[in-house]
């Protein structure tokens, strides 16, 4: 894995994915007769004309490179990738559609898209382009509203637990399994000589927000009820606050530090045993400790453990989809129905290690033979997708914070959840 600064860069763009509402559904743009026109098979004739394709950059760098045999094939076809920095891209993209000067293919982000979910803006995933079952089950669904899939999965990731297995041997422990086992575990890596068992995330933004998401579900709650109403003042958000809390008033996380550019010194130097993160971080730890093979040595990987109603974590990454005004969507289409191909996506993952959102790619030798990308791949099968409205960026960002008073002692777990719930309540959620 050789992408430094993954989280990073969703810290820049997440942050813009929610300037406003982006109420683009009244502005004219698209129509239903373009909508029903984009709904037809795509078929397997030669791609012909231009298609304009948007990215931020970071894992589209090498698409170029990714789709040469895709241009060989077609070569009536031009693709002209356009990469824009990770703090401009959302920004930008809203601005461009707006104006109806967007690209004919843009990327997206499964855990901040809801806001482009929409006719108006983008087209429908024609019938038979791809096969939605081959994606990891809650990365398609983040694309989906009212039964309509408007973007095709990309790359994926998930948090698991990464932690010193060096540590955890000298300590005679195991990885933990569920929450009872969380602050156990991480006092017995201090034992054995870490100064922090968990290098916890101290953002306190949205990304924490997501976080406490991820426990709300393991424990039994959610976020939207089924008729589409905010459920953040729930037991089950309650429980998910206090076990955060855990972490710090047990002593085994500190509410001040590593900052994020420090997890991985801090983990490689033993001043922290654990990180709940991504897998980007597996592959930047020998850079980091200076040492070829010293994460094979030092490191482990384990799902997340399991509260009352599991394992379960949130899916993230990047994704697809067809502007509604394209002027070429046959062309866009076939594009990433081939981007979509399992061969594709294991070449994109050789060529800056995004990792598969086609869940069959992952067991390609490339990808199958790193023992450490294990518990990743068995997170991704048990995710959920974040709720898909354009408000749900600024609840987890309110999240965050209400998490940070509960974790320093200033606040009750009750009252960070009403105080979500009202917050919650006074956005409302954006839909129709």
């Amino acid at each position: 894995m050789s992408n430094p600064s993954r989280r990073g860069v969703l810290r820049l763009t997440a942050g813009t994915a929610f300037l406003g509402s982006f109420a683009l559904a009244g502005c004219g743009r698209g129509s239903d007769n373009a909508a029903t026109a984009a709904a037809k098979p795509i078929d397997n004739s030669p791609a012909k004309g231009t298609v304009n394709v948007w990215a931020a950059q970071g894992d589209a760098d090498v698409l170029d490179k990714v789709i040469k045999p895709f241009k060989a094939a077609n070569p009536d076809l031009d693709v002209k990738v356009t990469l824009i920095p990770n703090a401009e891209y959302y920004t930008k993209l809203q601005s461009a559609i707006a104006a109806g000067k967007g690209p004919d293919v843009a990327q997206f982000f499964p855990e901040s898209q809801a806001q482009f979910l929409d006719p108006s803006i983008l087209r429908p995933v024609p019938d038979g382009l791809v096969d939605p079952s081959a994606f990891f089950t809650s990365l398609w669904d983040a694309g989906v509203v009212r039964n309509v899939a408007y973007t095709v999965p990309w790359y994926a990731y998930s948090y698991a637990l990464v932690y010193r297995s060096d540590l955890a041997k000298k300590a005679g422990v195991k990885a933990p399994t569920t929450w009872d086992d969380m602050v156990p575990f991480f006092k017995a890596l201090q034992r054995a000589g870490a100064g922090h068992g968990l290098g916890a995330d101290i953002g306190w933004d949205i990304f924490n927000g997501q976080d406490i998401a991820m426990y709300a579900w393991q424990a039994g709650g959610s976020l939207l009820s089924s008729g589409g109403k905010w459920t953040l003042d729930t037991s089950a958000m309650i429980d998910a606050l206090k076990y955060n809390a855990s972490f710090f008033t047990s002593g085994v996380a500190d509410t001040s530090a590593p900052k994020f550019l420090d997890a991985q010194p801090y983990f490689v130097s033993g001043k922290t045993a654990c990180m709940i993160t991504g897998p980007w971080v597996v592959g930047q730890l020998d850079a980091v400790a200076k040492k070829d093979g010293w994460t094979a040595s030092h490191v482990a990987t384990a799902p997340l453990p399991a509260g009352p109603s599991g394992s379960v974590s949130f899916s993230a990454g990047g994704s697809w989809g067809v502007l509604a005004d394209s002027g070429n969507v046959d062309a866009s289409w076939k594009l990433i129905r081939y981007i979509s191909e399992p061969s594709t996506q294991v070449a994109q993952y050789k060529a800056y290690s995004s990792l598969p959102a086609v869940a069959s790619a992952w067991a390609n030798p490339a990808i199958a033979s790193q023992p450490l990308l294990d518990a990743f791949l068995t997170q991704l099968k048990n995710t959920k997708a974040f709720p898909q409205v354009s408000s749900w960026q600024q609840v987890a960002t309110r999240l965050g914070k209400e998490m940070e008073a509960v974790a320093k002692g200033k606040g009750t777990a009750e009252e960070a959840a009403a105080n979500v719930q009202s917050y919650a309540e006074s956005l409302g959620t954006g839909k129709g």
